[in-house]
């Protein structure tokens, strides 16, 4: 519906002024400047008359003329149009005149002596302006009458329909009695599965989390506690635990469920690229970033966000954490604009972080910020009445997975299963069922796992040996590096020589506090 170039040449303009050598020279500057339709008149009484008659577009109009001036020319053109619209620019040598015609209806004004390119300028954008008014007029004209014909139409419509409705009603009141008494059906059922739903969710899991186990109860009600808050929540457990699937069950019980959980596990990331992927980074932050990155906070904006083994977090980055907490803003890696974030902080860990303050290698005001609603998660040697439970929802989880119909679980499969103290707690459980349901030929669960050969967790053999082979790692490690002039990537570098990844050493690096000497 713009107003085209074309439109404004051809629009209909006339020239009001008792000089003569005013209208010719207003005349000759229209049409060389392309306009196709220019006429005019030295008496203003014939402007009402003229306007009637061809509806002009545009009337420039000399304020000062004899026997009736521009003031008047107005008011007349008033009385005559019912839209009191005028489509008047005045023409006027006196400065106080300016004001005083645009209060009496004039759209624009012209100062004399003409400034022709002035004049050019003005009377073209007052046309633009005048043009799409007049079409908008013609729309809404045509948008009434189209409306009015749709009126008739719903009206019509709207008869049948209503009609329609009063033979449904009748068919619908001889069925009430029906609808009611299934009605009653559909709430006891419904009413039934609610109480079974709570029921199972009480006894057996809360989400992904299976057991039943006074241990793992303690558990479930923490998380009905805290779920529906927007408390910081810390869970603290041996490797294998679950502290992800009570993250997830958390996430999911709370007000932001319907908000993404972004998860990031501090052991994975590699340590120059952390920051960059906790906070994102702008292009050309550092060497080799040519792309802008958004960062995990920022991705989980009005979610929650699961920072997974935060104990192996570095020191510096840990007071960019603390300010996240506490402001609820950043920067991104190479940018100066803070960008705020809402979110919900779960972390876990399966270190000491208390030992780790003392050990300086955690923040003592992070470690506060964070320990907010803590959850214990038990390992799985504390709830091995939970063994059966989660026996059987792997062996069918793995049975539709890899196609078996494993069945049965004999009772001496179950009770080596129980024995045994599970130092990868339901991890290691979930792999050795997986394992058992690859090569077990027939409908019962064979386990070849030999569980007797494991001491117990409380043996304090078990434990010199478990400590023996930490030593062993960390000296192993520390002469690798040691050996390879502390070059950790490479094609000679120590994860090569050790066989891992770089970022695995890294982690294995700040789990033992080996630092380059």
């Amino acid at each position: 519906m713009m107003t085209s170039d074309s439109d404004i040449l051809n629009a209909s303009i006339l020239i009001a002024d008792d000089q003569e050598s005013e209208i010719s020279l207003l005349e000759q500057l229209l049409r060389e400047a392309g306009y196709t339709s220019v006429t005019s008149t030295s008496i203003p009484q014939q402007v009402c008359a003229l306007h009637r008659k061809n509806r002009y577009d545009l009337i420039l109009l000399d304020l000062l003329m004899p026997d009736m001036d521009g003031f008047q020319v107005m008011e007349a053109l008033k009385s005559d149009d019912a839209d009191d619209f005028l489509p008047v620019l005045v023409l006027t040598a006196q400065p106080d005149h300016k004001l005083r015609a645009l209060q009496a209806g004039a759209k624009d004004f012209v100062s004399k002596p003409f400034d022709l390119v002035e004049v050019k300028t003005r009377i073209h954008n007052l046309l633009e302006v005048l043009l799409m008014y007049k079409k908008l007029k013609n729309y809404n004209v045509v948008l009434e009458q189209t409306v009015q014909e749709r009126t008739g139409n719903l009206l019509k419509a709207n008869m049948q329909l209503t009609e329609e409705i009063a033979e449904r009603r009748r068919v619908e009141e001889s069925l009430q009695g029906t609808y009611t008494e299934i009605k009653e059906l559909q709430d006891r059922l419904q009413a039934e599965n609610i109480y079974l739903e709570q029921e199972t969710a009480r006894n057996y899991n809360f989400g992904e989390i299976i057991g039943q186990s006074n241990a793992l109860s303690r558990v479930f009600a923490q998380v009905e506690q805290v779920a529906p808050m927007n408390a910081t929540v810390l869970l603290l457990g041996e490797t294998g635990t679950g502290k992800g699937v009570v993250a997830r069950a958390i996430h999911s019980s709370g007000t932001r469920k319907h908000r993404p959980l972004i998860t990031v596990n501090c052991t994975t990331l590699p340590a120059t690229l952390v920051e960059s992927e906790l906070f994102g980074r702008e292009r050309g932050a550092f060497t080799g970033s040519d792309a802008r990155q958004i960062g995990r906070f920022e991705l989980a904006d009005g979610g929650t966000i699961f920072l997974d083994e935060i104990g192996e977090m570095p020191l510096d980055l840990q007071a960019k954490l603390l300010r996240v907490i506490q402001d609820g803003e950043f920067e991104r890696l190479g940018s100066p604009r803070t960008i705020k974030t809402d979110v919900r902080i779960i972390a876990a860990t399966n270190r000491n972080l208390e030992e780790e303050i003392r050990n300086g290698r955690f923040r003592e005001d992070l470690y506060y910020r964070l320990n907010v609603f803590p959850i214990m998660m038990p390992p799985l040697r504390q709830r091995t009445e939970d063994i059966p439970l989660l026996v059987n929802h792997f062996v069918t989880k793995f049975n539709h997975k890899i196609g078996k119909k494993i069945e049965t679980v004999s009772k001496d499969t179950l009770n080596a299963l129980q024995g045994y103290h599970w130092p990868g707690n339901v991890r290691e459980l979930e792999s050795v069922i997986e394992r058992a349901v690859i090569i077990s030929q027939e409908n019962a669960l064979q386990v070849l796992d030999r569980f007797d050969t494991f001491r117990k967790a409380e043996d304090p053999a078990g434990q010199a040996v478990v400590k023996a082979l930490a030593e062993l790692e960390h000296d192993h490690i520390l002469q690798v590096l040691r050996n390879t002039g502390w070059r950790i990537e490479g094609e000679n570098g120590a994860a090569m020589v050790l066989g891992l990844n770089a970022s695995t050493l890294r982690a294995r690096m700040r789990k033992y506090s080996i630092v380059r000497q």
